[in-house]
């Protein structure tokens, strides 16, 4: 770097440092925090760590090459293999990883204060989960685009294979379950945030048409269209709600459950590019542009941060989350700073659409990305009045809240301007929408559009939720069929349709119970907790494919990581188990039943997770003391032969 260069990133060190410090609480302790100083802090951080530890990963930890040929240019197929476009590829990703966790998470954790979910969100995601994402992409490229499960039972031996795939699948199940609550408490009865989301299956359809058949290689044309779809849907969603057929998209909350279970059978079934791919592509562009004008409106309006840094729930007995801070807070933010998640999309169909290693870095910069999310989402609801949030977030009486020394102010004006009533709407999107709205509505000539731009932002949170959904489904049925296949052959072909519909159906029908018997007091933690035990295997694993690589300086990128997230997330589950046990064994019958389920899901999914750690660490230490040979199933150059990678140093 020129001396010009090295001044640059030392100044935006300063200003790093310099917002933290207003954040946190070093410089004007007394004072209520700008909304402005999180996203000055949380930007320049994720800018340093994208320039120099995502280098160091790429460089050093992984050695991208572009002379090796990717999984997509070797076994192209058209369905499941196939070289994206770099921008489309990036728009899947993002828009695949970008689901309900980083919205609704850092949300429902505002109820601690802000600033505990904070910095969990920007310090995790840095070094805990694009670390996560970033290795399990390459290793999976290099490997024929395997999954997890493959990759443990290739890497590590039957046992951690088959733990590793059953409880992947069970996570996968409870979060697409998690997710889909989401869209469902804020959808139901209303026609026109409705109407919105169903309209953007026919354009995606149309995209993905017009991309393959009719203009192949015309981006920029079908994104035209797709963006002027999009809008006119948006604006013409009111005239909708406000006629006749409004009727038609007054859903109810198992009509909603089982329409997106529809979605997800063909999201599951048909070719990546008709539907998944510009679906996901739509939602992305138009992810990162509400986001990027969120940010802006931080920038331009200043507004304060009303929630203070830290509130009496850190000690436990919320009224959203039921917990203390450790360990509630981390697997209540399920997504903004790790994701288990994320790792089987790295190993699912992104490591398939990849043309160049070198495009592999899309791991690490767009986890990094989602946490900017992550820390927009807590800012649109923190700027809320704390009795404002809670009104929206529970169904406690106005009078209940503020005899908790939290009492409301806006919350009547604020559903009469968004023509929706928001309060006794748990989850997170609601409260969540509201603030963006009043963001956007607080910008020069936008003070009288605070309806739409409520709409508008349901329909942005639906949007991350459903391509979770779609991109999870699938990768959910390439799980079922790989378990299928050790007993009927033919399940192990993802192209075999009979397979393909039948593991399709199983998925969709389990998260769909889940949604039909769950709340979002129940499915949410257990999402969280599931899915950042997954972070903890996913880490385990690409430990073990870094140990193959002969990367053993390097240890430390994945184990630092691993051990922290294991001992918040096991904790969680901890006290998750004995919480829905006393549950059961206090409510009514079909109370019982659930949580006993949940109780049963949270301690499977805890014991697979120990069973493979305990499995891997065996490894590593015949690895690492005993010199045991390496065994490495990496590809090159699609000869298909697995090289040996030779003693451990």
């Amino acid at each position: 770097m020129t001396i010009l260069h090295k001044f640059g990133w030392v100044g935006l060190a300063i200003l790093c440092a310099f917002a933290f410090g207003h954040v946190v609480g070093l410089l004007n302790p007394h004072e209520k925090v700008n909304a402005l100083w999180l996203v000055v802090a949380a930007s320049c951080f994720y800018v340093l760590a994208y320039r120099f530890y995502g280098r160091f990963l790429a460089r050093r930890v992984m050695n991208l090459d572009d002379s090796r040929r990717t999984p997509a240019n070797r076994l192209e197929d058209g369905t499941n293999f196939y070289p994206a476009n770099k921008y489309i590829l990036f728009g899947h990703h993002f828009a695949a990883i970008a689901g309900a966790g980083p919205l609704l998470g850092p949300v429902l954790a505002s109820q601690f204060g802000f600033l505990p979910g904070f910095l969990w969100i920007v310090i995790g995601a840095v070094l805990a989960g694009a670390v996560q994402d970033f290795i399990i992409l390459v290793a999976s490229m290099r490997r024929n685009g395997r999954s997890l499960p493959e990759i443990a039972h290739a890497e590590l031996g039957p046992i951690t294979g088959l733990a590793t795939a059953v409880a992947v699948l069970f996570i996968v199940v409870v979060a697409l379950a998690g997710l889909g609550l989401a869209v469902v408490n804020a959808l139901h009865d209303n026609a026109w945030g409705t109407f919105t989301i169903v309209m953007t299956i026919p354009i995606a359809l149309v995209m993905g048409l017009y991309l393959q058949k009719f203009r192949p290689g015309q981006v920029g044309e079908m994104t035209l269209i797709g963006l002027v779809l999009l809008v006119t849907t948006i604006i013409f969603g009111r005239t909708v709600a406000q006629s006749d057929w409004a009727e038609w998209f007054l859903w109810d909350k198992t009509t909603l459950t089982w329409s997106l279970a529809t979605y997800g059978f063909l999201a599951s079934v048909l070719p990546v590019w008709i539907l998944l791919v510009p679906r996901d592509y739509l939602s992305t562009y138009m992810k990162l542009g509400v986001i990027a004008m969120l940010g802006m409106g931080v920038i331009l309006l200043a507004p304060t941060i009303e929630m203070p840094r830290t509130t009496e729930f850190i000690s436990g007995n919320g009224p959203i989350i039921p917990g203390t801070l450790f360990p509630f807070l981390f697997i209540t933010i399920a997504c903004g700073a790790i994701s288990g998640f994320h790792s089987l999309v790295s190993s699912g169909t992104t490591p398939k659409l990849i043309s160049q290693e070198s495009q592999a870095i899309v791991g690490y910069g767009a986890m990094l990305l989602e946490s900017f999310v992550g820390v927009i989402a807590l800012i649109a609801a923190c700027l809320l009045i704390p009795g404002d949030y809670f009104a929206i977030n529970t169904h406690l009486s106005i009078e209940t809240l503020e005899s908790m020394g939290f009492p409301t102010k806006h919350i009547e004006q604020l559903s009469s301007m968004v023509e929706v009533d928001v309060s006794g709407r748990p989850g997170g999107a609601v409260s969540l929408a509201v603030g963006m709205a009043s963001i956007f509505s607080g910008l020069p000539g936008m003070s009288g559009l605070m309806a739409y731009w409520y709409q508008f932002a349901l329909l942005f949170e639906a949007l991350f939720i459903l391509t979770t959904i779609d991109a999870g489904t699938r990768v959910a049925r390439y799980l079922v069929q790989e378990l299928g296949g050790r007993a009927y052959a033919p399940l192990k072909h993802i192209n075999w349709w009979p397979g393909v519909f039948g593991t399709s159906l199983l998925v969709v029908g389990a998260w769909g119970y889940l949604i039909g018997t769950g709340t979002i007091a129940t499915i949410w933690p257990m999402f969280g907790a599931a899915n950042q035990l997954l972070g903890m295997l996913a880490l385990c694993i690409a430990t073990t494919v870094l140990i193959k690589m002969q990367k053993t300086s390097y240890l430390w990128v994945t184990i630092l990581p691993m051990i922290f997230v294991g001992v918040i997330t096991l904790a969680g589950c901890y006290e998750l188990f004995f919480i829905f046990v006393n549950r059961a064994i206090a409510g009514e019958s079909t109370h019982t039943l659930t949580m006993g389920l949940n109780a049963a899901l949270v301690g499977l999914v805890a014991l697979l997770a120990i069973i493979v750690l305990v499995d891997s660490m065996r490894k590593w230490y015949g690895y690492l003391v005993h010199k045991h040979p390496l065994q490495s199933t990496e590809v090159f150059e699609g000869e298909g032969i697995n090289i040996p990678a030779g003693p451990c140093c």
